[in-house]
């Protein structure tokens, strides 16, 4: 992983009528064999969450998947914490 570092995502959603405390986490970190993984880990506020891992052989497939799956939590609403 030689190119650029993609910062880790970190997302809320509170909906305090439906009792929604969630948190989302992206990150980006290299593999031992020269590839590139998305971590994800999500679930409620207060928990330790799940965790999925998807590796890409390019940084690049990498950042685009990270990308992506911030816009879809975003327009889900998820936003950074302490913004509402």
């Amino acid at each position: 992983m030689q190119g650029k570092q993609t910062a880790p995502v970190h997302l809320h959603r509170i909906d305090l009528e439906r009792n929604m405390h969630r948190f989302y986490l992206l990150s980006v970190q290299p593999t031992l064999f020269g590839g590139v993984s998305v971590i994800r880990n999500w679930g409620r506020i207060g928990s330790s969450g799940q965790t999925m891992v998807q590796t890409f052989e390019a940084e690049d497939d990498a950042a685009a998947a990270l990308l992506r799956v911030e816009r879809e939590k975003r327009r889900k609403g998820y936003r950074e914490p302490g913004l509402r």
